[in-house]
């Protein structure tokens, strides 16, 4: 079987090193990849967003299975292209996917279903944003409609950081399209975290819980990112709340969009908070989570391309998964700056003395081949993950392992992990 991947992160390299170890795989390509993707497939220089080039690749090719790991193909419609022209296609279509790219779409599901989430009011007009949003109760949560790489969601404390965010989304339009239209969310308190399934549209398969890191700085301080560092599994979830988020939340959106007379095949990822009041929904994502899934794919111990053509092929529901005890970590190693503007092209060392450890698993995202050496190209550029019998250990590999990498600016946290308990 020929796999191609679109994509060329952190998430894609955990993708393509899994379906690398598939039985069924012959040949995987990735477009357009990177330097750790490299190393084990072949990469193709088309940008994911390149629907036409890719669908052409996949015809010339003869690729028998597409596996989509970004978003931002997917809101566009790649899905629905691939599957005209008869291709077997991994990923939600067109419209299932605008439950990531409008989270006023998916809020207006979620109020209209009852499934529980924050109260929340929708703009288009910055002025009256800023009105209603001075009097509510602070903090609040401003959010962008459209996709904005994980960094459209701001907190505000008070009047100022209110007005900067909306006027940062809304006239600055520093996310573009994206920031049309804005949600004023109550900001809810609580451990967040991310409950993935699969679904083939009627039967649901959940995969390992995670919870990942949004902001830059030890101890949550900064700007949201797109995420810092992971873990999984997650023990600060109770198994109450665990039972509720299935069937309150997830059973219920796959119930809801096909009674909105959407389909939806894929990934679906629910981004959670456990609260007091029980758990509640703060967005969905229409793909596999990224730095989450460097800490939930190292922990399956099933063939993912078997489970990936169970859902394209509506018989999930006779798929068993098999998942390892042990501890999966991850750190994120990101640009200096990042989320901010960042310089590229900054050479990387130690990254062979790093792989070699036992336990650990080099993830590249932001990376890229320059005169034979490995160079920075993006905000985050690596993620460090690491097995462990317990959190201690997983914790301790994954920063001995970290240790050794170097790269001018270099930026991560200290405290991934650290709060659980073994």
């Amino acid at each position: 079987m020929k796999v191609l991947v679109i994509g060329g992160g952190g998430r894609e390299h955990t993708l393509v090193w899994k379906i690398k170890q598939s039985k069924k795989v012959s040949s995987i390509y990735c477009a357009p990849g990177n330097a750790g993707i490299a190393e084990i497939a072949e990469c193709v220089d088309i940008k994911a967003e390149d629907i036409n080039s890719l669908l052409r690749f996949a015809k010339e090719h003869h690729i028998n299975l597409t596996v989509v790991g970004p978003e931002a193909p997917l809101v566009a419609g790649v899905v629905d292209e691939f599957k005209k022209e008869g291709l077997r296609v991994f990923g939600p279509d067109k419209r299932a996917a605008q439950i990531e790219g409008s989270k006023v779409w998916a809020k207006n599901i979620l109020n209209k279903y009852q499934i529980p989430t924050g109260k929340a009011e929708i703009f288009d007009n910055p002025k009256v944003a800023v009105g209603y949003a001075t009097r509510q109760k602070m903090p609040l949560v401003i959010k962008a409609d459209g996709l904005a790489a994980g960094k459209g969601v701001i907190i505000a404390n008070n009047e100022e950081e209110i007005r900067k965010a909306i006027d940062l989304i809304m006239v600055k339009e520093s996310f573009g399209e994206a920031g049309k239209r804005v949600i004023i969310e109550e900001y809810l308190e609580g451990e967040e975290f991310s409950f993935i399934a699969l679904t083939d549209g009627r039967d649901l398969l959940p995969l390992a819980l995670a919870q990942d890191y949004k902001k830059v700085y030890d101890g949550d301080k900064g700007p949201n990112t797109g995420g810092m560092g992971c873990y999984s599994p997650v023990p600060l979830v109770s198994p109450q709340t665990y039972n509720l988020s299935w069937d309150k939340i997830l059973k219920k959106i796959i119930y809801a969009l096909f009674r909105e007379g959407v389909k939806y095949q894929g990934v679906i990822y629910a981004g959670l908070i456990q609260t007091k009041d029980g758990p509640k929904v703060l967005e969905f994502n229409c793909r596999f989570g990224d730095p989450e899934n460097q800490v939930i794919i190292p922990r399956l111990e099933s063939d993912l391309i078997e489970i990936m053509e169970a859902v394209i092929e509506e018989r999930l529901g006779k798929i068993k998964i098999v998942w390892s005890d042990k501890v999966a970590l991850c750190v994120v190693l990101s640009s200096g700056d990042y989320p901010g503007s960042y310089e590229k092209g900054k050479i990387i060392t130690g990254l062979k003395d790093a792989q070699i450890l036992e336990g650990v698993i080099l993830f590249q995202a932001g990376s890229a081949k320059k005169n034979g050496k490995v160079v920075t190209s993006g905000g985050r550029v690596l993620g460090v993950t690491a097995l462990g019998s317990n959190f201690e250990e997983a914790i301790g590999k994954a920063y001995q392992a970290v240790e050794k990498i170097h790269f001018e600016g270099m930026h991560y946290r200290k405290d991934i992990g650290r709060k659980v308990k073994s």
